[in-house]
């Protein structure tokens, strides 16, 4: 039965996955890395580190709990974004160990970039793997990026990204654990802020800040910094801060649909997740495909399946 082995090690989470191609479905292990209280993220150094000591924790914890054989072919995500100088070194860490493992084995490793691991994630959760084969635009809204992306089929790299739109300053997920922290939550802050937003009594007027088919979200920190000042509830801050970035990513949408024309929406990265930015986006586009969180937060889901969907375009097994 072939079995795909996915590696994902990025600057939030190490990540292991097989997809058994017979069953058409993902086995996933994965786990945060460990971010002091108050601290924003992580120094590289930093992330390597603990992904050398966690990776071999989920592949252990993620093939102990299954009968998995070996595996047919191994990938790993290498970059950030399949674009040139995109370079972080915690993606050695998946890497080097999709190299090695391949190399005792005898099996072949592919590799692709974390953005199109997430865009295939989504795909699969949103039972939209047929979408490979057409042009789609993507949303990846995490703590990293804020891209709006037109994703064709292409037979080198699967699927080939052109960006649309962009935040030109301060990237989502930054927002969203920027508020957290200044409330008090700990990092990443995405699920409490969240909660917290739940009990938001006050609806705001949002306007988003566009530059063409760019945002800018910096504008949104100082905000939610004065409110706070001016003694404004913590969960009306933090419902402003998930108002503000649904309204700019539905204007993000409405110009890249204006410009590309009304192609399948997807939206993945961990943003997406959260479910209130979610049902606004769906009140504007019912027809939009959102992952479920366990596809859309970081993982090695889309990698695992990136090496089974390109095995089938170069024959191998």
């Amino acid at each position: 039965m072939p079995e795909y082995l996915g590696i994902d090690t990025s600057n939030y989470t190490t990540s292991a996955a097989v997809y058994v191609s017979e069953e058409g479905k993902i086995y996933q292990s994965k786990k945060l890395l460990p971010v002091k209280d108050g601290a924003l993220g992580l120094r590289q150094s930093d992330a390597v580190f603990h992904h050398t000591k966690q990776l071999p924790e989920i592949i252990e914890q993620l093939y102990s709990s299954h009968s998995f054989n070996q595996p047919s072919l191994v990938t790993a995500s290498v970059r950030p974004r399949n674009t040139e100088g995109s370079y972080m070194p915690c993606f050695l860490c998946g890497e080097g160990y999709a190299r090695s493992l391949a190399a005792v084995n005898g099996i072949p490793a592919m590799f692709t970039s974390h953005q199109v691991g997430h865009i295939l994630a989504a795909l699969y959760s949103a039972e939209r793997l047929d979408l490979v084969n057409e042009r789609f635009i993507a949303f990846h809204v995490s703590g990293g990026t804020t891209d709006c992306l037109l994703c064709e089929p292409d037979e080198e790299e699967l699927v080939k990204i052109t960006q649309i739109g962009t935040s030109l300053d301060l990237k989502a997920g930054q927002a969203v654990d920027r508020t957290g922290l200044m409330l008090g939550l700990k990092f990443p802050c995405g699920i409490e802020l969240e909660k917290l937003a739940e009990g938001s009594t006050v609806k705001h007027k949002v306007k988003p800040v566009m530059k063409g088919t760019d945002c800018c979200l910096s504008g949104l920190e100082n905000k939610c910094e004065k409110m706070l000042a001016d003694g404004e509830k913590p969960e009306n801050i933090a419902g402003y801060c998930l108002e503000f970035l649904s309204e700019t990513i539905i204007a993000m949408t409405k110009a890249a649909i204006e410009k590309h024309g009304p192609l399948p929406l997807i939206f993945a990265g961990g943003v997406m997740s959260d479910k209130i930015i979610r049902d606004r986006i769906i009140s504007v586009f019912p027809e939009a495909h959102f992952a479920a969180p366990e596809f859309s937060c970081d993982n090695a889901a889309g990698v695992a399946l990136y090496g089974f969907l390109k095995s089938k375009t170069t024959g191998e097994k």
